[in-house]
């Protein structure tokens, strides 16, 4: 589960096809990006209560050769926050709990309980440590854990910063708020989203384990899939993401959400204007809030292995971009950008295929190392399953590919890497790297 960076900015470049409808230029864009392998996965765009676009890209199952449509189903990973937020906004409005209700009041024994409110779990400003880091996931994942287990992986852990002082992205915050969600309705977490959300709002394609999921249009995850490297993803365990990332869902089940947030049907308009509300970094309830074009609007992306999704609500003219990904990408909020510039019909980048080449992995091992760009800037090169990969420290790793044997790009950004070697030792001492046409030299210090 990964919180995306929260900018909803205008694209420039490329101006809309007149000759187009906007449903045909949306599916265009998409089959660009499904082409570039960018995109594999389910998309629904919708303006105004009309439905615009809704379809699959790519393959549910590569090995089967079968292919995403609009039935496909994904984890979603982080969207289950704002469920989460959402019953506990239920939970206030029948005045069973208060947001500021210290944590203390349900987890008595819980270290600096009496500091945090509920409202500093929902906006990530509490300041309890992460407990699913990089390493916790590559032992943990697939493992079923008790959710006391679950919580003493960071409950006794230091506060990475005072409540209430700062932000900081932690997934501890709404497995909390799933607990409270128990001790309060006195019934399991999962069952309690289901019956107050799923049913109600007739989700019949969502749910929580997805790894005993039984349906034809369950996806695989893949963390990659080349033309020739398709390498599936484990599925993560509920019990691991629980509160705050467990959900699986479809494309139209999310639109059938987004709809209920404008009548009334889950929470009332007043708490849900509590929740698009930012707080510190642009956070709300479960909701990162930006504007788009004068516009406000509400989103969250969620990440977990083989899988990426996103959703993207302008609420003043109804417009949902709901993009599910069965493949890890760091780039669906770009493709959201350029689906919202041609419904604002604005200019925007259109994907540009470029040449791939095949390097030897012998070769991509010279390239491997630490550079430093600046004082405090240092790129990681690594090498896994025959790819390069790029990785600034506390960021995601992005895949690199090879326009000629020394140069690669990004396809996601306009990132561009040029490895140099020395003309007397043969040796890779330096890159070039260009950011957005900005050059900088990193030299390899190990």
């Amino acid at each position: 589960m990964k919180r995306m960076v929260c900018c909803f900015l205008v694209l420039s470049a490329m101006s809309r096809m007149a000759a187009q409808t906007m449903p045909q230029e949306i599916d265009e864009l998409l089959k660009a990006y499904s082409k570039q392998g960018s995109f594999n996965g389910a998309a629904l765009v919708a303006q105004k209560g009309t439905v615009l676009l809704q379809k699959g890209y790519g393959y549910r199952n590569a090995s089967l050769n079968t292919l995403n449509d609009s039935s496909s189903v994904f984890q979603i990973s982080s969207l289950t926050k704002q469920f989460t937020a959402a019953i506990i906004l239920q939970l206030q409005e029948q005045y069973l709990l208060s947001l500021q209700d210290k944590l203390s009041k349900y987890l008595p024994d819980f270290p600096n309980g009496d500091s945090i409110t509920i409202e500093n779990l929902l906006t990530n400003t509490s300041g309890i440590h992460n407990y699913n880091d990089e390493l916790f996931m590559a032992h943990y994942a697939q493992k079923h854990i008790a959710l006391d287990s679950l919580i003493g992986l960071f409950k006794n852990l230091p506060l990475d910063f005072s409540p209430g002082k700062k932000f900081g992205y932690s997934n501890s915050n709404y497995i909390l708020l799933g607990l409270i969600i128990e001790k309060i309705t006195g019934k399991p977490y999962f069952l309690i989203v289901r019956d107050r959300i799923l049913k109600p709002l007739g989700m019949v394609h969502s749910g929580f384990d997805f790894a005993s999921l039984k349906s034809a249009n369950k996806t695989v995850g893949y963390f990659q899939l080349e033309n020739k490297t398709k390498r599936p993803a484990p599925v993560v365990d509920s019990s691991i993401t629980y509160a705050a990332g467990a959900l699986y869902s479809t494309v139209g089940d999310l639109y059938k959400w987004d709809r209920a947030l404008y009548f009334d049907k889950i929470v009332h308009d007043s708490s849900l204007e509590k929740a698009f509300t930012p707080y510190k970094d642009h956070y709300g309830y479960g909701w990162l809030i930006d504007t788009a074009y004068g516009k406000r609007a509400v989103m969250h992306e969620g990440g977990t292995f083989g899988y990426t999704s996103l959703i993207v609500r302008v609420p003043i003219d109804s417009t949902c971009i709901i993009l599910l990904d069965n493949k890890q990408s760091d780039g669906l909020l770009k493709i959201a950008e350029s689906i919202n510039a041609i419904l604002n019909n604005q200019p925007y980048d259109f994907p540009i295929q470029i040449p791939e080449i095949e390097v030897d992995s012998f070769m991509l091992r010279t390239y491997v190392g630490t550079y430093q760009l600046s004082p405090k800037l240092f790129l990681n090169i690594t090498l896994e399953n025959d790819h390069l990969l790029v990785a600034v420290p506390g960021n995601g790793k992005a895949m690199l590919f090879a326009e000629k044997e020394n140069f690669f790009f990004l396809k996601m950004q306009d990132i561009q890497i040029e490895f140099i070697r020395s003309g007397t030792t043969g040796q890779v001492y330096k890159i070039n790297f260009w950011d957005h046409g900005q050059k900088l030299e990193g030299l390899k210090i190990k």
